[in-house]
């Protein structure tokens, strides 16, 4: 197969719309299957995510040239449409020609009898360019939904929220690829080694805002890197580093990380406690938890132990247990639309309401575990109040225990855009901190 790429994107883009697969699970299956050169890596991922980003307009744009509506188009033929117009219309240096007939191609893998249709409607739109840019919509939030590809019910709650001119540069900003960020593994390396190593190998690495994290360019296939393999260092960004460095935790302590998998938080906790005290990694999947000592044992830590726990249901043995508790509570994860762009079109208002209620659930569980004078970070990564800041009032009126304290020495000072971190808490937006959108607040208990 010639166009391992284009082919690549395609079947990733199927499977997400056809099994709901995530974006970088089925991306990174797929690149194990048919192991492609680091270009056409590349390229496949320009292609899925760049097509993921901007599907509400291409859509819009399909839908004007097609004879078929979007719903009786099969997700195989329209995988390949959608494909087509992404490269014709945000790929300078993909030949229109080459986008046209590769996607005919690939249409056939599946469907042969649908290649007229594919070349038909992608010349259509070829001849009609111009059109791309007209949105003929008078109503203001569905013309902002399809002119930033974000779905309706987001532009309306948002602007609500934070006003027409905010949530426009939000959107803007999901739309651009976010920098790769990696946290350094001080248990084994110091940062400027690193930095030397890698530069050594053409790789170009700016400095964090963190001791331990540095944003890099011209990193190809990093999972497969000595560096990586090696546990140098985690793939890792700033604002989730930033949950555990409010966390504080010291040498010594007891930890509980409610909801751990991955592990990056784990391992973080674990690497500023130089690998001395006990942490409990706690999920409700046996194989998320395998992730979890996987991501430790490369990192060289070995105070992580796992626990098969349902943390919404109280564990007596664990009562008063931890000097620190980290919540990082499932949430709907649309401050993560830059890196994991299907977000947006999977989660609903209706999904932000259902999962406030187990939030709710978790953090009031938490607390039982949090000893007098401990401490409980709550964290997610989205930016709706229902799951962030009306978490924290509700559970303060019910637990007078405890109360907020300040975060402001853990916190950059370029990210401190308001006085909100004296009062214990923080929010991060991509547009305004150029981190994912985050929520971080820190509880102490009193009694």
């Amino acid at each position: 197969m010639d166009d391992i790429a284009r082919l690549i994107a395609i079947k990733t883009l199927f499977d997400i719309e056809e099994k709901k697969s995530f974006s970088n699970i089925k991306l990174n299956q797929y690149f194990k299957q048919y192991n492609p050169e680091p270009i056409d890596r590349a390229f496949a991922t320009e292609i899925l995510y760049g097509t993921l980003r901007w599907k509400l307009k291409i859509d819009y744009m399909i839908q004007k040239f097609s004879k078929l509506k979007l719903n009786k188009i099969s997700p195989w033929v329209l995988s390949c449409i959608r494909t087509g117009v992404y490269q014709i219309y945000f790929m300078d240096k993909v030949p229109e020609f080459a986008a046209v007939n590769q996607a005919v191609e690939l249409v056939k893998f599946k469907d042969k009898k649908a290649a007229p249709f594919v070349n038909g409607v992608l010349r259509n739109i070829l001849r009609n360019r111009d059109e791309f840019y007209k949105i003929d919509v008078k109503d203001r939030i569905k013309k902002l939904s399809i002119e930033y590809s974000h779905p309706e019910w987001f532009v309306d709650k948002f602007i609500k929220l934070y006003g027409e001119d905010f949530v426009v540069a939000l959107m803007e900003e999901n739309n651009v690829p976010p920098g790769l960020t990696i946290r350094i593994n001080t248990l084994k390396c110091k940062k400027e080694e690193l930095v030397k190593l890698l530069t050594s190998k053409g790789i170009e690495c700016i400095d964090g805002r963190l001791d331990e994290s540095l944003v890099l360019k011209g990193f190809h296939s990093i999972e497969k890197s000595e560096e990586f393999i090696e546990g140098l260092f985690t793939i890792q960004d700033e604002s989730s580093m930033l949950a555990t460095r409010v966390l504080d935790p010291q040498t010594g302590d007891k930890v509980l990380d409610l909801c751990s998998a991955p592990g990056g938080k784990s391992t973080h906790m674990a690497q500023l406690m130089e690998n001395k005290g006990e942490i409990l990694s706690f999920d409700i999947h046996e194989h998320k938890l395998e992730l979890v000592s996987k991501n430790a044992k490369r990192l060289g830590i070995d105070i992580i132990k796992t626990r098969l726990k349902d943390s919404t249901v109280f564990e007596e043995e664990y009562k008063d247990y931890a000097d620190k508790v980290l919540l990082d509570a499932p949430c709907s994860g649309l401050g993560l639309i830059r890196k994991k762009p299907e977000i947006r079109w999977t989660v609903t208002q209706k999904d932000v309401i259902e999962l406030q209620k187990i939030q709710m659930e978790i953090i009031n569980n938490a607390s039982n575990y949090v000893k007098r004078e401990g401490t409980l970070v709550y964290s997610t990564c989205t930016i709706s109040e229902e799951e962030n800041e009306e978490i924290i009032q509700s559970f303060l009126e019910n637990n007078e225990n405890f109360k907020l304290e300040s975060i402001c020495k853990y916190i950059p000072e370029d990210i401190k855009k308001d006085d909100s971190c004296s009062k214990g808490y923080i929010k991060l937006f991509p547009n305004v901190h150029n981190l994912d959108g985050f929520f971080i607040a820190k509880l102490l208990r009193k009694w």
